[in-house]
């Protein structure tokens, strides 16, 4: 790894590394978070098929949706949120706020980080 430290103005410590770098550590702490997550029963473990489904399915929150065993009528009920809404944030055409967002990690029981999708 090339990082290269220094110090700010302020006096701070400051460390600079190249991206690929930046970006291989943050997908091994994601992993080591999902890793966490299973073993803590946050998340459930998934069969191979159960696997293919979630690369499969057009959001994590439409294949959570249907794994948890809501349809898109009975999720929106027990959320309160409008159906056609919801299928456009499964379809990712729009972004909905963070309480909705947190309406819809309560109801399917997940951590809302496992269903908004980075960009």
């Amino acid at each position: 790894m090339n990082v290269r430290y220094f110090t700010n103005a302020e006096g701070e410590e400051m460390a600079v590394l190249p991206r690929a770098d930046l970006e291989s550590m943050t997908e091994l702490a994601d992993h080591a978070t999902a890793i966490s997550n299973y073993r803590s029963g946050k998340l459930p473990g998934l069969t191979p098929e159960e696997t293919r489904s979630f690369i499969e399915a057009p959001s994590a929150l439409a294949f959570w949706r249907r794994y948890r065993g809501f349809t898109q009528h009975s999720l929106s009920q027990a959320t309160d949120i409008a159906q056609n809404y919801l299928s456009e944030l499964e379809n990712a055409k729009r972004t909905g706020s963070v309480e909705v967002w947190l309406k819809l990690s309560k109801a399917l029981q997940l951590p809302v980080e496992e269903l908004v999708e980075a960009q």
